[in-house]
């Protein structure tokens, strides 16, 4: 279909898309360029454990979650629309669970596992030292940006896409494509044995969670990946 044939929706689908797309990678390149002074801040022990972690927050935030939330509040679109529900909500969570099984036993077998930290960033460990309000607003702040806005930006931007590029298959969805190849391009590649491995299993586990997400029309499983998988093992 030629862009002057395209649908109103489509076309707004498209704006959609190119938003979220460049603020993504807009704070992404942002982290990339001040990436060292950002390490060294994070590594400086006169700085606050909390305020470490909000500007970690702000970064990570900015790549997983402003985007739609911009998105959202642009189009009146409620989050709930896009399958924060009660319906299914056993098998979405069951389904990811299954997912992301190859990846828990990559992470067994390559000798990565050292003990289950559900919430588990680059903070946890000096926040887990500190007083006990700072452990609970810090663990809160974990769990919204890293656990829910992580899971569900997956959701968001899959169902934006696949709505612009609907696939006739239920196994196959461009929307579940697209995020897929995005994780991998953000996190570190390696290209030894055990690196091919890891995006393999990545890639089952994110497409397959995306793809749970499209037959049951539940969100919460994405969620509950961010929340007790991905940042836990």
């Amino acid at each position: 279909m030629s862009k002057t044939n395209i649908t109103p929706q489509q076309r707004q689908l498209d704006i959609d898309i190119w938003i979220i797309g460049l603020i993504t990678f807009a704070v992404f390149a942002l982290y990339s360029v001040f990436s060292n002074q950002f390490i060294t801040f994070m590594k400086n022990e006169n700085v606050s454990v909390i305020l470490k972690l909000m500007v970690n927050a702000v970064l990570q935030f900015g790549v997983a979650g402003l985007g739609i939330c911009v998105v959202c509040l642009i189009r009146k679109e409620s989050f709930f629309e896009f399958g924060l529900k009660k319906e299914n909500l056993l098998k979405s969570v069951l389904g990811t669970i299954g997912s992301f099984i190859p990846l828990i036993i990559y992470v067994f077998a390559s000798g990565q596992f050292d003990g289950y930290r559900p919430l588990n960033v680059t903070v946890t460990d000096e926040l887990m030292k500190s007083g006990i309000f700072i452990k609970i607003v810090g663990t809160i702040i974990i769990a919204i940006v890293w656990g829910f806005f992580e899971g569900f930006n997956y959701v968001v931007v899959c169902e934006k896409i696949s709505q612009r590029y609907p696939s006739k298959y239920k196994w196959l969805d461009w929307g579940a494509i697209a995020c897929t190849v995005v994780c991998i391009l953000f996190h570190p590649m390696s290209f030894s044995f055990w690196g091919i491995v890891e995006i393999i299993v990545t890639i089952i586990a994110i497409y397959g969670m995306l793809i749970v997400k499209k037959i049951t029309g539940n969100a919460w499983g994405c969620v509950f990946a961010f929340l007790f998988i991905w940042n836990a093992i």
